[in-house]
């Protein structure tokens, strides 16, 4: 009897066959797309087919990065992959790797090429990036004069500020004689000096784009001195030109809108700085004017007259103070002084007289104040109201 073999076996050992064939495991293969599924794993499920047969496709989640557009039925397209078989089904399918439009895989290859040795050479470092202008007067535009980029970049610059100028260079933006015209657009604006040009056009393919992909027009944009933004396709379209240019921008629109500011704004801002400052100036003028009242107050304090005035005040309050001093003396003296006098009065010798006594000397003229002054025989002067006489002493009687 025959060898009987399992079908796991049998496709476990196509599968080992093909795995060893190096060429089927980096092929190229090309055909339409059909029974397109994107699955919600992330993966992509799709049949490429042609006029005699078909063949059973997927991409993985983490292949489609590198996926530029979205797969559609009936799509012509190159499959980069390997082949490998599907034990449990035993089908053997393509697991595509990269997936292009047909006849656009030279033109990626060309783009990856040019890409690597202009960023090798550094005209995409940063260091060479020209700052954009913030307020211009003059946009130069190099694109199509008819279609959708031109007419949103007008539109977008009058709405955002209708005083900037337009300076548009009707460019061939497509086929053979693009290149060449959209460097003599740049070269023609740099002369006329606007202040930012934007070079662009509306979406397209590869193919359609290609003139922003010449290394050319790449060197035209790097060696422009007047700052270019670079408005290509739409934004999942990248150009060569992307990289070179001073600021790329995802659309026209978005171009228009880097490069004119918006006057309403700047506008606005401007009142509202102005308010600021005249706060600002007001509140200034305000402490200075505190300040100079102040200084003039110190000025008057400090000055001559005013000085003469506080010493004047000064003097004004001593004269008082000492006139009042001099009335309480005066007052005080007079007060002792009648004291003095009522003593006086008590101790006169005339009220004294009066009252009947009289005041007695000896021939000395010496007061006598007791008996032991007199002696039988003294001559003595007895005063009394009136006059004195002078009288001999015949006797003395003592107590």
């Amino acid at each position: 009897m025959q060898n009987v073999y399992s079908v796991s076996w049998v496709n476990a050992y196509v599968r080992n066959m093909i795995s060893q064939d190096f060429m089927l495991q980096s092929l190229y293969v090309k055909g339409e797309a059909s029974n397109v599924k994107y699955h919600s794993s992330g993966h992509l499920y799709f049949t490429l087919k042609d006029g005699q047969g078909a063949m059973a496709c997927v991409m993985f989640a983490g292949n489609r990065a590198g996926l530029k557009f979205r797969l559609e039925e009936g799509m012509q397209i190159i499959v980069f992959g390997n082949m490998d078989v599907y034990e449990r089904d035993g089908r053997y399918q393509l697991y595509a790797k990269e997936i292009t439009p047909a006849g656009t895989g030279q033109l990626y290859e060309k783009f990856e090429r040019l890409k690597k040795e202009l960023e090798e050479m550094g005209m995409f470092d940063p260091i060479y990036k020209q700052k954009i202008p913030k307020y211009i007067k003059r946009l130069g535009v190099v694109t199509a004069p008819t279609g959708a980029a031109v007419r949103d970049i007008i539109s977008i610059t009058k709405r955002r500020n209708p005083g900037v100028e337009i300076i548009l260079y009707p460019a061939i933006v497509q086929g053979e004689q693009a290149a060449e015209s959209i460097i003599n657009g740049i070269h023609a604006l740099e002369q006329f000096g606007v202040d930012v040009m934007i070079v662009g056009r509306g979406g397209g393919s590869i193919e359609d784009l290609w003139a922003f992909n010449e290394e050319s027009v790449a060197r035209a944009v790097f060696e422009c001195e007047i700052p270019i933004i670079s408005a290509v396709g739409h934004e999942t379209d990248t150009t060569i030109t992307d990289f070179v240019a001073d600021l790329r921008a995802p659309t026209p629109s978005a171009a228009a809108e880097l490069a004119v500011f918006e006057a309403d704004r700047v506008l606005e801002q401007l009142k509202s700085s102005q308010m600021r400052m005249e706060a600002a100036v007001e509140r200034r003028i305000n402490e200075y004017r505190m300040k100079n009242r102040t200084y003039e107050a110190r000025l008057r304090s400090l000055s001559p007259e005013a000085r003469l005035k506080e010493q004047r005040m000064r003097l004004m309050n001593l004269e008082e103070r000492l006139e009042n001093a001099i009335d309480s003396r005066m007052e005080k003296a007079k007060h002792r002084l009648a004291l003095s006098a009522q003593k006086l009065d008590g101790l006169s010798p005339l009220k004294k007289l009066s009252s009947g006594y009289a005041f007695v000397q000896d021939e000395k003229g010496k007061g006598i104040r007791e008996i032991s002054q007199i002696q039988k025989g003294d001559e003595i002067s007895l005063h009394v109201i009136g006059g004195h006489a002078r009288a001999k002493v015949t006797e003395v009687y003592k107590q």
